[in-house]
């Protein structure tokens, strides 16, 4: 098989009538289909529960975007058994079928493209650029985690031993769990799952109960290409009963999961309790969330910086995990800033995610936005002073004003807590080496950046800076696979590198094997 080399998806270019006009159209028909049911699928059998949960539409909150199955530990228990079952089929599978699977998906999101966006504009309030840059993200998982498994399959080079013939294969793990995060609804379950099942493994896909439509269509693609039955099974429900029964259970082998750090450590203490009948220690790669800085030094372009934090700080109302939620600025350029970023925080239109025209959509929730507004008031009381926002914007969804706080302390509440949200801590630093510190001063480390043109700096916040992802004079958001392997540090989780070269590794277990030459 003649395989290409790894390119990045190309993003819609929305300045096209005929791309708009696509767009719209298909947020019309997801429109078209709210309150409809949707099953679990277990082992390609659609199951009903007696009980069901909603998903909403975050920039309208009375609309049903559909009506799905809450799972508890006996449809979980079914779900890890179908998967455990299936693993001694799907593991003989060879790596180059497996990996024609994801090319084949990889081109069913592209056909699939608007209709994709749409689920994620209308159900986690995406805009439009931003859901467009999700799903390209999720195609180019599927292409290059395929190209990874052919690299993996073939002969691995080794030290030659006169008399030997020595070889390492990468094998599977045995079935696993996929529990990602509702704000990027595809691309990082896509990452995950796919990741999962090309190197030969068997999955148990519980999505966030906030996006569970866009793990529905995966589903839906999934069968469409052909994927064997049983290879990815679709369970939906809460947390404590699905997703517990699922980590504990003895025949899980691992536990992928993006999301925040209480979970996650949460999941990572349940994984590690060896349960009867248990034969191996369960694998866990977490990605649980930062408190992301970008340090703005006095030398540097103030106009590219304020652009960079922008993006970064209220790109997707702040709800990334990379997203940058501290800006920490040398003194000398500090109330510089602080008057051209509140400035460009008060001219971001905020409205509904279907409307092209705003830039920033809803937050996910009803508690999501009563935590933000309390992380707000909280910063207030502890000195900050708003300089831009401050709360509610208008409208019938869950829209908070993008909100600059400035002269935070370091150690403020809002300066260390992952807020997730379009709250944006503003620090004064005496000069670079003190943004250093104040930089890696969290229990996180997962991105960040600096602005400045000093050669000595960049390379100080290269050896310094402690994060997984470090940008330099750029926005610390919009990883690109094959470009910039993301993970982080600390309480960040365990730095998996998702959309790099190491990945694949997680999802299995390398065999040697030597055998004499007679």
């Amino acid at each position: 098989m003649s395989v290409p080399k790894f390119k990045n998806e190309r993003y819609t270019d929305y300045s096209k009538k005929e791309n708009r006009q696509k767009q719209l159209k298909a947020i019309e028909a997801i429109e078209s289909q709210f309150n409809t049911e949707y099953e679990l699928i277990i082992g390609g059998d659609g199951v009903r529960t007696g009980t069901k949960f909603n998903s909403y539409n975050p920039s309208d909150s009375d609309q049903v975007v559909g009506v799905f199955q809450k799972a508890g530990p006996e449809e979980a228990e079914r779900a890890i058994e179908v998967a455990s079952a299936k693993f001694d089929e799907w593991k003989r599978v060879p790596p180059k079928k497996r990996a024609e699977y994801l090319f084949k998906v990889a081109r069913a999101m592209r056909r699939r493209r608007f209709e994709l966006n749409a689920a994620e504009i209308i159900e986690v309030g995406k805009p439009w650029t931003e859901a467009d840059a999700d799903v390209a993200e999720a195609i180019d998982f599927c292409e290059f985690y395929g190209k990874e498994m052919l690299r993996l399959s073939a002969d691995q080079p080794l030290t030659k031993i006169p008399k030997e013939r020595n070889e390492l294969r990468y094998i599977p793990l045995g079935p696993g769990v996929v529990i990602p995060p509702w704000n990027f609804p595809l691309a990082i379950l896509t990452n995950m799952t796919t990741a999962s099942f090309v190197a030969g493994n068997t999955v148990v896909l519980k999505p966030s109960s906030d996006s569970p439509l866009l793990g529905y269509k995966f589903m839906e693609i999934l069968k469409d290409v052909g994927l064997p039955d049983g290879v990815v099974n679709f369970v939906t429900g809460p947390g404590v009963s699905v997703g517990d029964t699922l980590v504990a259970h003895p025949s899980t082998r691992f536990v992928s999961f993006t999301g925040s750090k209480e979970v996650g450590t949460r999941i990572y203490e349940l994984a590690a309790k060896v349960q009867p009948g248990q034969i191996w220690l369960k694998r866990v790669i977490a990605e649980m969330g930062g408190k992301d800085a970008i340090i703005v030094d006095d030398q540097t372009n103030l106009d590219e910086a304020i652009g960079g934090l922008t993006v970064s700080a209220f790109g997707f109302q702040g709800q990334k995990c990379s997203a940058c939620s501290r800006a920490i600025v040398v003194e000398k350029v500090y109330d510089k800033v602080v008057k051209l970023l509140s400035n460009r925080a008060d001219s971001i239109t905020v409205g509904r995610a279907k409307d092209l025209s705003n830039f920033m959509g809803p937050v996910i929730n009803k508690g999501a936005e009563k935590k933000i507004c309390d992380y707000i008031h909280t910063a207030e009381s502890e000195g900050g002073r708003i300089v831009a926002g401050g709360g509610k914007a208008p409208g019938r969804g869950f829209f908070i004003r993008p909100t600059v706080i400035a002269d935070v302390d370091p150690l403020a509440t809002i300066a260390q807590e992952e807020i997730f949200g379009p709250v944006l801590a503003l620090i004064k630093a005496k000069d670079f080496d003190d943004a250093l510190d104040i930089a890696n001063g969290t229990l996180f480390g997962l991105t960040g950046a600096v602005y400045t043109r000093s050669r000595k700096k960049i390379d100080k916040a290269k050896r310094v800076f402690h994060v997984g992802n470090l940008y330099i004079n750029r926005k610390c958001t919009g990883a690109l696979v094959g470009a910039h392997p993301f993970g982080g540090f600390n309480m960040s989780g365990t730095d998996s590198k998702a959309g790099g070269r190491d990945y694949l590794l997680l999802y299995t277990q390398a065999k040697a094997i030597a055998e004499k030459i007679q």
